[in-house]
């Protein structure tokens, strides 16, 4: 079967989270109930493969925020060291293959081996190829159908859950050192958490998908504590009380080993990026830490402040893994942790590859700003970064989100800063809200775009389709202005596509 043939039918089943949309035996549309989540499933559709996550180490991460940022961190920083190493996330910007990720040597040893963890030199990692992917996906869909048939599920998995599976036979198949896996929601019912991991990263929490996981911080944080084990290891940083008393509650409960990540945040605010066009952009995270009494500089190519409590969080996991021990660690036969030094950490952080997060196309004219700023607490991280570009610089906004955000309080967020009106902000006369209907079936109408826009007495327009809504964009904002596009994936992935064939 063709890779075509494996994303078409991937596709048919649905939303990420919901029931497929047919019978998985007869074709017909079934009836349309609230998905159930349920671990069982997931741990009886990898059985049925062989227990694939059983046969590597794993870090998992989960948060509101922040744990993609977080994982394509650790992970380059873990290629880089060498390691045969998997990076697993969600969702993804353009292919789908982008969510399944593994090192390739970018200098092969002569004498490197799979037997051998980092024997092979530093890598690079890459998406999962199209003919794995296809195979991997049909020997997946081919047990998920013969459980539905003997009744040992009681529906097709989801399309998350089938995805996880494929991603879980890759990296046993390719025979990974470790993987870092974003939990996709939640933590405690998320399908990759059938794992048992060597260390628990939790990034910032904040109200967000809270028809499934509360419609607290507390209830939220819970949820996504559920990815801690009884005497494990929890990687954190301070936050919201609310989230600091339920994992405290958690880590207190398991017993577990918490390692805060504040020790490596900068002690200074870093100093600004130089745009192409020579004016002040966006805080550069280039700064030097003290990491086991040793300096430590850090360059990452992510940009803006909020970006540094995720580095500090990966820069924690690697020496965490570097000072482990224990019989489930990659050097077989020996008790020790992954041999990751100072400038190992410094070289990965700076080969990190995480792009549609404030990510800037200085090449075109006027620039090009993307960010997948997908929910409140999100728009409120762009909102800190805006603050801090040049005031007098025209500007216009794209945007989109997905009905299920809450598009009233990230309009109230984000679209004051374009306001143009008489009324709005005197050095913004020349700024622009253009909003783009996007391709889901979860997207918000432009109609309820449009509205929240009025709601706020901000002039505001759409477009037909987002290639239209960056060239209405490109028309009405100078040369030397900035067009920001943000509010959802969809919108940033399809954007970033258009950009890069400019």
């Amino acid at each position: 079967m063709s890779y075509a043939s494996a994303v078409d039918h991937l596709n048919s089943l649905g939303l990420e989270l919901a029931p497929p949309p047919y019978d998985a035996l007869t074709g017909d549309a079934p009836k349309r109930v609230q998905r159930k989540f349920d671990l069982a499933h997931m741990r009886t559709l990898a059985a049925a493969l062989g227990d694939p996550q059983n046969s590597f180490p794993s870090v998992l991460i989960a948060g509101t925020n922040g744990k993609g940022s977080t994982a394509a961190t650790l992970a380059s920083i873990l290629a880089v060291a060498g390691y045969r190493t998997a990076l697993y996330t969600s969702p993804h910007l353009v292919r789908v293959n982008e969510r399944i990720q593994m090192t390739i040597a970018l200098e092969p040893t002569e004498y490197a081996s799979t037997d051998v963890p980092a024997s092979a030199g530093p890598g690079a990692l890459h998406p999962i190829d199209d003919e794995a992917f296809a195979r991997l996906y049909f020997q997946v869909d081919e047990a998920a159908q013969r459980l539905v048939g003997e009744g040992a599920l009681p529906h097709a998995p989801s399309y998350f859950e089938m995805l996880t599976a494929l991603a879980f036979c890759y990296f046993a198949e390719q025979k990974v050192d470790i993987a870092i896996l974003e939990v996709g929601l939640g933590g405690r019912l998320d399908a990759t958490n059938i794992v048992e991991p060597l260390l628990s990263i939790i990034t910032d929490i904040a109200l967000d998908h809270m028809d499934y996981l509360g419609n607290t911080i507390a209830e939220i944080t819970r949820e996504k504590a559920g990815i801690l084990r009884q005497n494990g290891i929890l990687i954190t940083l301070p936050q919201h009380p609310e989230a600091n008393q339920a994992i405290g509650e958690a880590a207190a409960t398991l017993n577990l080993r918490a390692i805060s990540a504040a020790e490596y945040t900068p002690p200074v605010t870093p100093a600004f990026m130089a745009a192409a066009n020579g004016s002040a952009m966006l805080p550069e995270n280039r700064y030097a830490i003290t990491v086991e009494g040793e300096q430590l500089t850090v360059d990452s190519p992510l940009h803006g402040q909020h970006q540094q409590r995720n580095i500090a969080l990966a820069i924690a996991a690697a020496v965490a893994l570097r000072n482990l021990s224990g019989s489930n660690l990659p050097h077989s036969g020996n008790s020790i942790g992954y041999n990751i030094g100072n400038a190992t950490i410094e070289a990965g952080i700076r080969a990190t590859n995480w792009p549609g997060r404030l990510e800037l196309f200085a090449e075109m004219t006027p620039q090009l700003l993307l960010d997948v700023a997908h929910n409140p607490a999100g728009a409120w991280t762009l909102r800190s970064a805006i603050a801090q570009m040049p005031e007098d610089r025209p500007r216009t906004l794209i945007f989109s989100c997905l009905r299920d955000k809450n598009l009233t309080e990230m309009a109230r967020i984000l679209l004051p800063l374009f306001d143009s009106s008489p009324d709005g902000s005197p050095s913004r006369p020349f700024d622009h809200v253009i909003f783009a209907p996007i391709d889901s079936p979860r997207a918000a109408s432009v109609e309820d775009l449009l509205a929240a826009a009025h709601a706020l007495g901000i002039p505001a327009h759409a477009a037909p389709h987002v290639a239209g809504a960056l060239a209405q964009a490109r028309r009405v904002t100078p040369p030397g202005g900035l067009i920001l596009a943000t509010g959802s994936v969809y919108l940033i992935g399809e954007l970033r596509q258009l950009a890069l064939a400019q």
